[in-house]
Formats: structure tokens, sequence, C-alpha cells
């Protein structure tokens, strides 16, 4: 049976491998930002760049909760 540490420490890990693949996503958005912002289509920009936002804001809850989680 595992310790509670190594568990903490293994979900941990696995949170930060999902914020680092929130990341990626945020930086994907964003390049799409740059795109339609460049043909004209704003108000598809403008829905991008909220999405962009929601992932920011969850992505500092995310940190927080690994950093929790490391804590413990």
């Amino acid at each position: 049976m595992c310790e509670c540490s190594e568990v903490h420490i293994a979900t941990a890990d696995a949170i930060t491998v999902l914020l680092h693949n929130q990341h990626a996503l945020a930086a994907a958005i964003e390049e799409v930002v740059k795109l339609l912002s460049g043909k004209g289509a704003e108000s598809v920009a403008d829905n991008a760049m909220t999405a962009m936002q929601t992932l920011d804001t969850n992505a500092q809850a995310i940190t927080d909760a690994i950093m929790r989680i490391r804590k413990s």
C-alpha cells in the first residue's frame, strides 16, 4: 500500500502534466486569435480571447491546488 506522501506526489505530478497541456492549448488559441484578427474576424477572435482568459484563470487555480498537494 502506498504511503500518503507518495500518493500526493503522484497526484501533483499528474495534475502538473494537465496544467502543461492547458498552457499548450492556451498558446495554440493565441496563435488562432492572431490569425483571426489579421483576417478581420474580430468577433471570433474575441471569443477565442475569452476562452484564453478562462484557461488562464483556471491555470492559476490548478497551480494553487498543486502547491497545496505538494505541501501536504
